[in-house]
């Protein structure tokens, strides 16, 4: 696995033959949902379905799986996070429609398995409250891993017309997530699975407001994914000529090319090399 996760694949609950595809398909993660993508009598077949393929031993390294359980505080998700939270497979819980501190605070304490702490939490900010909290929400427990947005559901709570009315609450969301120390966030899904044009320019956009990686839906986006927030050649090479110089001098200084460099463009010159090391 990928040390940066940069594909996070959903797939429903209630499709082990899906899901089995999902996990041979290339993401760096797997995300089976049990919350949208699942109907609701369809809702507990899914999570026996899940419970048994994370307690059951994978071959291989694989990618994470991580589990979207149903609304916090409902019959549901109190039942997901008993029979999930526990399991060995168990990489991670995606919370959905986090509002407050709280949300986070109630959902560890239910994750908590009897002998430790509570798994790897995401959560997912999916309302204008939920963005204007983002920062409290992102420390509110130590077992918050990361912040990502559910755009589909934010556009309709906002009104959104325009794809740029959202970049304010991106904007928000990855500077909470950095203020808490958290990784960048991954960007929502693109929902049109075959505009696979419109995902590029999309992913794009987001790699220039900070967000790395993105969530998808079919395994036909994940290689645009990949693409778009993967170092270019270029900007190996440019990173590549910033350490070099660094090695030599220490403090800021400049290049024959003009460039400046200090540490902060040396550190983003490390991060650059990283994720591209973890690319090959």
């Amino acid at each position: 696995m990928r040390p940066i996760p940069l594909t996070w694949l959903y797939v429903p609950g209630d499709r082990p033959d899906v899901v089995a595809k999902a996990l041979v398909a290339g993401a760096d993660a797997v995300v089976v949902d049990l919350e949208d993508a699942v109907a609701p009598a369809r809702k507990e077949y899914a999570r026996a379905a899940t419970a048994e393929l994370l307690a059951a031993p994978r071959p291989g390294p694989g990618p994470a799986l991580h589990v979207r359980v149903n609304a916090l505080g409902t019959p549901l998700s109190d039942a997901d996070l008993r029979a999930i939270a526990p399991l060995p497979g168990l990489a991670g819980l995606r919370l959905p429609k986090v509002t407050s501190p709280d949300d986070v605070i109630r959902a560890a304490e239910q994750a908590a398995p009897h002998d430790g702490g509570a798994p790897a939490l995401h959560a997912l900010l999916e309302t204008a409250l939920g963005i204007e909290r983002a920062h409290a929400i992102a420390t509110a427990h130590p077992a918050l891993r990361g912040l990502s947005i559910g755009e589909a559901d934010l556009r309709a709570d906002l009104g959104v017309r325009d794809d740029a009315g959202l970049d304010w609450a991106r904007s928000r969301v990855i500077v909470a997530a950095r203020a808490a120390s958290l990784p960048a966030p991954h960007q929502s899904v693109y929902p049109d699975t075959r505009d696979t044009a419109g995902l590029a320019a999309s992913c794009a956009h987001g790699r220039a407001l900070g967000f790395l990686g993105r969530a998808a839906i079919h395994p036909r986006q994940l290689p645009v994914i990949e693409r778009a927030y993967l170092p270019t050649p270029e900007e190996i090479e440019q990173a590549e000529s910033v350490l070099k110089a660094a090695a030599s001098q220490e403090g800021a200084q400049a290049l024959p090319d003009g460039r400046f460099i200090d540490r902060a463009v040396v550190a983003e010159a490390r991060r650059t090399l990283a994720l591209a090391e973890g690319g090959r």
